[in-house]
């Protein structure tokens, strides 16, 4: 039986590695669900020790993952929750963004993990690397869960994301400014028709089903939580979110 269990929110593979990487250091034993499989919450109530992962978006966690928590909050009443945090470029209280969340509802927060992996806003440019660069950031992660899974085992947690300065660094540095894209589900994907083939792959995969098939052709609403799933993985690269034309697909497959 597992000691840990490791719970996550990933929208292109980063943080389902990282959390998977850190359960099974942990414990050979240790799984890891996504919030979308229909046995969370079943695992969630049968394990007293979790690793809560999710990506960073504006200093934020995504609306999919809050939501979550508030839906189950009676499930995380005395659970012990340790967080990790993936993000491109910068978190600041990442980890504390869900920790403030849990601890209303009488969890235990254990620790915080902050992680850069590759960047999954592939239509914006600035933000794009190489593919060698995108492997080292890997690399970096898996020796720093390393580290810190053996810490949390020497009752020495990291504790990033978690504290004062943390907080004031994610919410002047990001969040302040661009609250609403992560507060509410409001950002549309933008489809283009003629490169659409209605193959229904965004359909299938958009864990807010936000998008349907119509007159053959992909249409999208409002309920978005910036994952870049669907972008990600649209095989004509008919799809765009923040930017208005596709740079690189990415994927965390492409880079390990």
């Amino acid at each position: 039986m597992s000691i840990i269990l490791g719970v996550y929110f990933s929208g292109t593979g980063n943080t389902k590695h990282c959390v998977e990487t850190f359960v099974k250091q942990y414990d050979n034993n240790g799984i890891a669900v996504s919030i979308e499989s229909p046995n969370v919450i079943e695992a969630v109530s049968a394990n007293n020790t979790i690793v809560l992962g999710y990506p960073i978006y504006f200093s934020n966690m995504p609306k999919i993952v809050r939501d979550f928590i508030d839906k189950n909050k009676n499930c995380f009443q005395n659970k012990k929750i340790y967080i990790i945090a993936t993000m491109g470029l910068f978190s600041g209280d990442g980890a504390a963004c869900s920790a403030r969340v849990l601890q209303k509802y009488s969890a235990i927060i254990l620790g915080g993990l902050h992680l850069k992996m590759p960047d999954c806003v592939g239509d914006k440019k600035a933000l794009k690397k190489s593919a060698q660069a995108n492997h080292e950031l890997i690399v970096q992660a898996d020796k720093k869960i390393a580290v810190a899974v053996q810490r949390l085992k020497d009752g020495n947690p990291h504790k990033e994301g978690l504290g004062f300065l943390y907080h004031m660094a994610g919410l002047f540095g990001q969040r302040l400014w661009f609250y609403g894209k992560t507060a509410t589900y409001k950002q549309k994907p933008n489809i283009d028709i003629d490169k659409c083939i209605g193959c229904g792959r965004c359909v299938s995969i958009c864990p807010m089903k936000n998008i349907v098939i119509q007159n053959g052709k992909a249409v999208s609403h409002n309920q978005c939580t910036l994952c870049y799933r669907c972008f990600s993985h649209c095989p004509t690269q008919a799809l765009t979110i923040l930017g208005k034309q596709v740079y690189e697909q990415c994927l965390f497959e492409k880079y390990s």
